[in-house]
């Protein structure tokens, strides 16, 4: 085998390893996430305080993970000065945006709709990447992204319902989907200059005032009350923010964002399961279908990702 030959592979493996570890974090960071929903749902604090302490709580693990996570990618064309920070501080700034218009929307609109129409996100992913970084987007992608978005639907589709007095929420809805989608190509572009680590504290660091302010516009109490909500606040910050967006975070460091954005699509799935197991929440034939659904199109992404790792993403060089 040549000295190239061997470069390449070594390079294949690498490039191999690296998209699994990356689909790895994304699974386990979409399935912590999905908890977000039931422990919300055990606090008696309003939703926008919720959000407050969640990244608020967050910080200083933040900052811990910050200081030990000391290998951002190397990038020729890390950006510098203002724009540095302004890359920094936009995920923060749109991740307030999706927590204040979906709490906002399922104050108006069924839990159901609000749940759906948020799930839409991959939808705005796909086609940013597609009309604005110009990513090429294969026939089976798109099918296996249909199925997933088509999971999540069913998932909650037995208790949508159609009224215009619900129309304000639904449109909130849709806002939440939009800002999440450019919150998750906001931490994708971060991503490219900065370590995982770096990018969660900056997120929280911008984000908790924001929805501190947000809190008090809405005239909710700011100060937890009991135990059980210290816990909620805390299982919220470190299990929901720092584990399941941290692994959101570095998974997009090594996957596309329009894959990242399907496999995400894995927290309604775990979210029915818990509300199912933790409030006896019915779970309908309709709701496994969609879960299974949801599985496969996530299963066929990923799998169509590692397949591109190998065959494109590192390409050996010609040997000789």
């Amino acid at each position: 085998m040549s000295i190239s030959g061997a470069k390449g592979s070594c390079m294949t493996e690498t490039s191999e390893k690296s998209v699994l570890t990356g689909l790895i974090a994304l699974i386990l960071g979409a399935m912590a996430i999905g908890m977000a929903a039931p422990l919300v749902k055990l606090s008696e604090l309003g939703p926008q305080t919720v959000g407050f302490w969640r990244m608020a709580l967050a910080i200083p693990f933040a900052l811990l993970w910050m200081q030990f996570d000391r290998n951002p990618p190397a990038k020729a064309d890390t950006p510098t000065g203002w724009k540095r920070w302004a890359y920094l501080g936009l995920p923060g700034l749109l991740f307030t945006g999706d927590l204040a218009f979906w709490h906002a929307g399922i104050k108006i609109t069924s839990v159901a709709n609000a749940t759906f129409l948020a799930n839409l996100q991959p939808v705005f992913v796909v086609l940013a990447t597609w009309l604005i970084f110009k990513e090429t987007l294969t026939r089976q992608f798109l099918f296996a992204a249909g199925l997933a978005v088509a999971g999540a639907a069913l998932l909650s589709a037995g208790n949508i319902t159609v009224a215009p007095e619900r129309w304000p929420g639904d449109l909130l809805s849709v806002g939440t989907a939009v800002w999440y989608a450019a919150y998750i190509l906001a931490i994708r572009q971060a991503r490219r200059f900065a370590s995982t680590g770096t990018v969660i504290f900056f997120t929280t660091l911008v984000s908790a005032p924001l929805l501190a302010l947000t809190a008090l516009g809405f005239g909710e109490n700011i100060l937890p009350g009991t135990l059980t909500d210290w816990l909620v606040l805390l299982g919220l910050a470190v299990g929901v923010q720092i584990v399941g967006q941290g692994g959101v975070a570095f998974g997009l460091g090594r996957v596309p964002a329009s894959v990242a954005s399907i496999i995400i699509l894995i927290q309604p799935v775990v979210a029915s399961i818990a509300g199912w197991l933790m409030f006896g929440e019915a779970f309908a034939a309709l709701q496994y279908a969609g879960a299974a659904l949801v599985l496969t199109g996530v299963w066929r992404v990923q799998r169509k990702s590692q397949t591109a790792a190998t065959r494109g993403l590192a390409k050996p060089p010609a040997s000789g």
